[in-house]
Formats: C-alpha cells, sequence, structure tokens
C-alpha cells in the first residue's frame, strides 16, 4: 500500500469550493483553497463519498475505456454481484452473463463464485481461532484502508486473505492458460466494479503482491453497453458458477451468512463502520466472533459507480438469489492467503526530525486553542483542528478562519479610529 494510486480524481474546471466534500470526507482528505477542492492523496481511501455529495460532479472515478479490449487476443469479464442487480424484469443470471459476451467478452467468470470459494476459506481460518476477535472482514478495501489510516491498532483483527476479485482474476487466467493455451499476454481480465475502491484495488491489490486484472470498467458504463442486447440472449448457456451465497456478496450481511455463524454483526456505510472501528478499539465488541464492515450504504449494491437505487437493487439480487438452486461446487484449499502484510498508512508526519516535529505539534496546539472550535468547514479545512495542522504545514494561514479574520478586521478597525482620533 506504498505506493499512491486513487481512482478518484477531481475536475478543478467543475469545481465550485463548496465544502461539502470536505464535511463529508471519512480521511479528512480534501481541502478547499483558492476556491478549489484539493485531495490529499496520502489520506484518500477512494470511499468514493466525494463523489455522491458533489453538487457539480468535479469528483469522478477514472476507469478503463471499453478499446482496451483490442490489445488481447481473449478478454475475460469478471462481474461484480452488485452487476446483476441493476436490470429490471430480469431474474436469469445466465441472460446477464451472455450479454456481455455480446459486447466483446470472450468468457465471463463470476467474482459471486470466487466470493464461495473466499468464504469456504474463511470458515477454516476462523475455526482455527488464531486471529484475534472479532476478526473484521476484509473484502472492501475502503474499510481496510480506514483502518490502516484511522485504527492502526485494528490492524490484527483483519481477516489475511486476498479480494474475491482478484482470486476471480488468477482463477480465470488459470483456467484459460491450461484450457486453451494462451499466454498472460494475450489474456485480458477485467472487473466491472460498483465502486471507486475496487478500481484502485485492481491496480493495487491489498494483502497481494501484484494483480491479476489487466483493467476495469465501471458498472454504469457496461450497463449502457449491455442493455441493448439484452433481449438476445436466452439465457441457455449455462454460465453461472455461483449459487445463493456467493450472489448474496453484493448485499450487506451477504459475506457473513454464507458463514453459518451466528455472533457476528453487519455494518454498512462509512460513517456507521467508523463508529463500530470505534467500538471494537474501545474493546466493547469482544463478544463478537465476526465484524462484516462495508463503506457503502446496502452493500456494494450502494456503490456510487452503480446505475440503479442500491434498495431497488438489493431487492432484485435477493430474488435472484432465491431462484438459484444450484450448488456450486468448489475446489478445496484454494489458497487465498495474503502474501503481503499490511501496514498502518501514517499518512504524513509533520517532519522527519522528531524534535522538529514535536515543536509543530506544540505550535499546532497553540493554533488550536486560538481557534473558535466550531469545525465549520468555512476556512476550507474539515475541522479546527486540521486547519492548524494546514497552518503548521504551511498549507493555510490562521485568517483562513473566518472568525479569526473577523478579529483582524476588528483590531485593525480599531487602530485606524485610533490613529484618526489622535
Amino acid at each position: 500500500m506504498s505506493e499512491i494510486f486513487h481512482s478518484v480524481t477531481l475536475d478543478k474546471d467543475k469545481c465550485k469550493g463548496c465544502t461539502n466534500c470536505i464535511k463529508r470526507c471519512p480521511t479528512q482528505a480534501i481541502r478547499v483553497r483558492n476556491g478549489k477542492a484539493k485531495i490529499i492523496k496520502e489520506r484518500c481511501i477512494d470511499c468514493g463519498e466525494c463523489i455522491r455529495v458533489c453538487p457539480y460532479h468535479a469528483k469522478k472515478a477514472v476507469t478503463d475505456e471499453f478499446s482496451i479490449l483490442k490489445n488481447y487476443k481473449y478478454n475475460i469479464a469478471l462481474p461484480a454481484p452488485s452487476f446483476y442487480g441493476q436490470f429490471a424484469k430480469n431474474d436469469d443470471i445466465n441472460v446477464l452473463l451472455g450479454a456481455l459476451k455480446k459486447i466483446g467478452f470472450d468468457d465471463v467468470f463470476e467474482v459471486a463464485y470466487a466470493a464461495q470459494i473466499v468464504t469456504q476459506e474463511t470458515r477454516k481460518i476462523l475455526a482455527e481461532g488464531k486471529i484475534q476477535k472479532p476478526v473484521i472482514n476484509s473484502a472492501c478495501p475502503t474499510v481496510v484502508k480506514l483502518i490502516c489510516a484511522r485504527f492502526p491498532s485494528l490492524i490484527d483483527h483483519i481477516l489475511p486473505v486476498i479480494s474475491p476479485m482478484n482470486l476471480a482474476a488468477r482463477l480465470s487466467r488459470s483456467i484459460v492458460k491450461e484450457k486453451l493455451g494462451f499466454t498472460d499476454e494475450e489474456i485480458g481480465v477485467f472487473f466491472i466494479t460498483p465502486c471507486a475502491a475496487k478500481a484502485t484495488c485492481a491496480k493495487i491489490p491489498i494483502g497481494a503482491a501484484k494483480t491479476y486484472i489487466n483493467g476495469t470498467f465501471s458498472v454504469k458504463d457496461t450497463y449502457r453497453k449491455v442493455l441493448p442486447y439484452m433481449n438476445e440472449v436466452d439465457g441457455t448457456e449455462n454460465l453461472a458458477r455461483a449459487d445463493f451465497d456467493g450472489v448474496c456478496w453484493a448485499v450487506s450481511g451477504g459475506e457473513a451468512k454464507g458463514l453459518a455463524i451466528e455472533n457476528y454483526i453487519a455494518v454498512d456505510g462509512i460513517h456507521n463502520v467508523e463508529e463500530v472501528m470505534e467500538a471494537i478499539e474501545d474493546d466493547k465488541l469482544n463478544d463478537i466472533d465476526f465484524v462484516e464492515a462495508l463503506a457503502c450504504v446496502g452493500g456494494c449494491v450502494g456503490g456510487p459507480l452503480n446505475v440503479e437505487n442500491n434498495f431497488v437493487a438489493k431487492s432484485r439480487i435477493k430474488k435472484m438469489a432465491d431462484k438459484t438452486t444450484k450448488k456450486a461446487e468448489l475446489p478445496v484449499d484454494v489458497d487465498v492467503a495474503w502474501d503481503t502484510p499490511l501496514r498502518p498508512n501514517t499518512v504524513m508526519s509533520l517532519d522527519e526530525d522528531i524534535v522538529v516535529a514535536m515543536q509543530k505539534m506544540e505550535m499546532m496546539n497553540e493554533i488550536y486553542e486560538r481557534l473558535p472550535h466550531l469545525d465549520c468547514g468555512s476556512c476550507g479545512s474539515p475541522s479546527c483542528k486540521t486547519l492548524s495542522e494546514d497552518i503548521v504545514r504551511g498549507f493555510a494561514k490562521e485568517t483562513n478562519c473566518i472568525f479569526k479574520l473577523r478579529e483582524k478586521i476588528a483590531d485593525l478597525t480599531r487602530e485606524m479610529l485610533d490613529i484618526e482620533r489622535q
């Protein structure tokens, strides 16, 4: 996670400096300076909250163009389970998967199927009892990054398994190479993503030294391409591998239910996740075995790159899952363990010299005490505490605070009046 890459980007031309984004960012990664927002890359966890709340659409997630398919001889689509909930009047997964083949993919491999393999292996890991409880799922990259940035003491609680997305890419590659004889360079593997965080994770995977994914397409962009072909596929080609448990990973609680355990919590929505992580850190949830934490409301169906309302998509997913009567045939003893350990994200230190850093910390505290402690965001920083940090770093001035500016103007006015009276 040392390499900095983000799918969430800012279009400065569209930004109006409204400060909506700085108030919603869970890691205080955004500032507004000179009337424009700025994303601090070291702090960003690609949660996509700024994409949701920006009224001017100045924040966006960068994914790939479909023209990239031309670069490979054999292309594989990896649809996220949430993709299934985007289409009205369709409850046949094979129709959706068949439509993907109509738009340029040679094969389809369900991430839902890889999720079931992860579930199978997770049961074994939990049975061993070697991970500190409550065990926190690692499927949501935003949650993992949030922990690394704000709750580093909880890193040992995180389930050390690779994402279903990266596992699906690895397995599908292996199958095509073995059965059809293509080389890695000839195979293109593309994830259809509901969120910016997974688009980032596809390039720089969490817990893995390498990615098996060549690119990502948003659910929204893929939906537009697939929709015209939906009526041309009859669903007779049996492409679906996953069953009920895999499909339900799209919604909050789906992963935990698949584990067949009772003592768990399923929390969704980044700000709700923050509260649960604080509770774990304060030793308030020691009696819980497993925490499924997802950054988007409703789970992955709530991702900002989806098309459909998350509640509608959740209902459709449930109907599909209920009609999925087949039982997935899962391989045994699949290696899903991390090969790269997580490290705390120290964000940005005040200074490399510890003595200087401590002096700056004292300056921060002094400045903070002079500020009004209202955390209104009018200064362009998310809170008075972060403004004091920005001032010490040289990114802002104390008069960025409108209350301090008023005081300054009042002092100058008094001085001018005193001079006038002399």
